[in-house]
């Protein structure tokens, strides 16, 4: 008997995914957020690997970018907004060697993760929520 599997989720797709997740979240965190581009990509580009001190595509999957809310003031006014961008390819690559978690809830994972850039969380702040939540 031969399996479907169908075919790899498209960057429209992890998109619905992440804005999914987005939506998800309290009201009172959207409304801090403020206008936030989203975006999905397969995978970073190079300055931005070099930017985060990465060569390899595949240990990225997502980024903030743009100045957290304890950082601005009103001399930012006129900057790029807010942006976060999720990178499919490694997330689909995570997924598929983990096999623990479905793709919504790592899709999610990674959201919220840099929605905490967002609010001024760092790795290691997010990391240690994350193991208190364990």
């Amino acid at each position: 008997m031969t399996q479907r599997f169908g075919t790899a989720p498209s960057l429209e797709d992890m998109a619905t995914l992440g804005r999914a997740a987005y939506h998800r979240l309290p009201q009172q965190f959207r409304a801090q957020l403020g206008d936030v581009d989203f975006r999905v990509e397969d995978f970073a580009d190079p300055e931005t690997l070099a930017a985060v001190g990465l060569k390899e595509p595949f240990e990225l999957s997502g980024i903030y970018q743009g100045h957290p809310l304890p950082a601005r003031s009103i001399e930012m006014s006129g900057q790029m907004p807010t942006r976060i961008r999720l990178f499919r390819r490694p997330i689909l690559d995570e997924w598929a060697e983990r096999g623990d978690v479905t793709l919504e809830r790592l899709v999610a994972h990674v959201v919220i993760h840099e929605i905490g850039h967002h609010f001024g969380f760092s790795d290691d702040d997010m990391h240690a929520l994350e193991d208190a939540d364990d």
